[in-house]
């Protein structure tokens, strides 16, 4: 049965310099929609890249009913269609249709274009769920939160953490940030397409808490490929550097997938690439920065992959760093001479 809402013509909230609400929505607040049952919800989904492809195929698979928005690449929509999905024509076509919109775009600029604007989600005047997946800039997500609470929709950021293969699986990891009420309702989405889900706070937390995990993976990224470059300046070949440090106290998940390609040149061993890692350490520096701390390890991490970037190599994955600065210091790390 529909909720009962109050509905009122409004003037655009107070732009926050990053989104602008068009003016004269038609703004409801819903009298159930906090209680509303989420099992039942209608689900839109926009971003159907590396990682989001396998989310909606997961929301679909599992139940739900799903429309999804299309972009340049037809073959994940297609997919999707075929699998029983919708298609909408724009942000506000879908937000017409579903109760819940899951956004896994590259940032914050993407995720504001796609709720303001002439044909944003935020023009359909209605109470809407979305979920933030992306790895957004924490202070525009805190803004943005607040400025369509005022018209009756929830904002919750949930960015993600894992591989187009655990998206494909079902098994992501998933840091969420809103009100413990909002974090329940939308858990049974969420556990559509993620294993390990962690309530971080209030909104905003879940996107600070990614770039932190963002910057201990990119250092770690950063600090293999100068180690890597030593050892081979003394002769050490990337064989030996991983025998000594696989299954001793400095491997891990991570080190196993970027080895995937120092070792056996598997370009799809970690489809993350060195523009959006320099995009998430750029965010982290700008976070630093707002809370007056000095980061002086973020800032060198973030210069090696701005080095990458600038020299032409952004859209190669993270794993290639390491043989970007073995160039750079004139070694190899498959035996070639420069």
């Amino acid at each position: 049965m529909r909720a009962d809402r109050s509905c009122t013509r409004r003037q655009a909230l107070p732009a926050n310099g990053r989104v602008t609400i068009p003016t004269g929505l038609l703004w409801c607040r819903p009298a159930q929609a906090k209680g509303a049952d989420m099992t039942k919800a209608k689900v839109g989904f926009i971003g159907l890249g590396l990682m989001g492809h396998g989310m909606a195929r997961n929301v679909i698979a599992k139940g739900f009913p799903l429309t999804v928005l299309g972009h340049r690449n037809r073959a994940p929509v297609d997919s999707l269609v075929e699998l029983g999905a919708d298609e909408a024509a724009s942000a506000r076509d879908l937000a017409e249709r579903c109760d819940v919109v899951v956004i896994c775009v590259t940032g914050s600029p993407q995720v504001e274009a796609l709720v303001g604007g002439a044909d944003g989600l935020a023009t359909a005047g209605k109470p809407i769920t979305i979920i933030d997946c992306s790895t957004s800039d924490p202070s525009s997500t805190i803004a943005l939160a607040s400025e369509l609470s005022q018209g009756g929709i929830t904002l919750l950021d949930a960015p993600l953490s894992r591989t187009p293969k655990d998206a494909e699986a079902g098994t992501l990891d998933v840091m969420c940030g809103g009100s413990d009420e909002d974090f329940q309702r939308v858990k049974p989405i969420l556990e559509t397409f993620a294993a390990r889900i962690v309530h971080t706070g209030p909104v905003g937390s879940g996107h600070t808490m990614k770039l932190l995990n963002n910057f201990l993976a990119m250092g770690y990224a950063a600090l293999y490929s100068e180690a890597l470059t030593l050892g081979s300046k003394a002769g050490l070949t990337p064989k030996t550097f991983d025998a000594v440090i696989r299954d001793g106290r400095m491997d891990s998940p991570f080190y196993r997938t970027f080895f995937q390609w120092v070792l056996d040149r598997d370009p799809n061993a970690h489809r993350f690439t060195l523009r959006n890692a320099l995009k998430d350490m750029t965010y982290l520096s700008a976070f630093a920065n707002a809370s007056g701390a000095a980061n002086p390890m973020g800032a060198a991490v973030r210069n090696s992959f701005a080095m990458a970037v600038n020299a032409g190599k952004g859209e190669d994955f993270v794993p290639t760093l390491s043989d970007f600065v073995a160039a750079a210091n004139g070694v190899s790390l498959t035996g070639e001479k420069h």
